[in-house]
């Protein structure tokens, strides 16, 4: 995927009533390995990749490109949000959109973060991109994230088979604010 040209990056933090939405520092590398090695977080997601190969891939300073957030909460890392452009070659409903994806711990589920984290990206792209139609892909057994998608305002754009599962494609329109 590339990145949502023209967005100038990174942008100030985003703050909400409990998180912070910032760029990756040094001190998230760990929290970032135990994303990727997650094999709750990879459940849909192909399973996670083997740890010893992540701690050796990962940077220093790791996901640090334009799009990539890191949730904190309290001065930790509990997740990542994405917003890249899906590329040229994706499904045609999505191809070209701004693309919203999300990991977060295990320990993180359950509390709303995702669904704050997600609102606030949202609401910063609607900000720098007002006409930006933002697309969601999920794999439909995955329930937590279908009923997060409704939450945002994603609506089924098509259903299809793709590594072994049945995926959902959902589309949020553009926002349009009333001056």
């Amino acid at each position: 995927m590339t990145e949502l040209s023209p967005v100038a990056w990174p942008p100030a933090p985003i703050r909400t009533d409990r998180l912070v939405l910032r760029e990756a520092e040094a001190r998230d590398r760990a929290a970032f390995i135990e994303l990727l090695a997650s094999p709750e977080v990879h459940t849909f997601l192909g399973g996670p990749r083997p740890r010893d190969e992540i701690e050796r891939k990962t940077p220093e300073i790791p996901e640090r490109w334009p799009g990539s957030f890191v949730v904190d909460l309290d001065g930790s890392m509990i997740g990542q949000i994405l917003l890249r452009r899906a590329p040229e070659h994706s499904r045609p409903a999505a191809a070209g959109k701004a693309d919203l994806g999300y990991l977060f711990l295990p320990q993180a589920w359950g509390s709303g973060y995702a669904t704050e984290a997600c609102a606030a990206a949202l609401d910063w792209l609607d900000s720098a991109l007002p006409s930006e139609p933002v697309v969601l892909t999920t794999q439909t057994a995955n329930t937590a994230s279908m009923r997060l998608a409704a939450k945002l305002g994603f609506t089924e754009v098509e259903r299809f088979q793709a590594w072994e599962a049945e995926q959902w494609l959902g589309l949020r329109r553009p926002v349009t604010r009333s001056d």
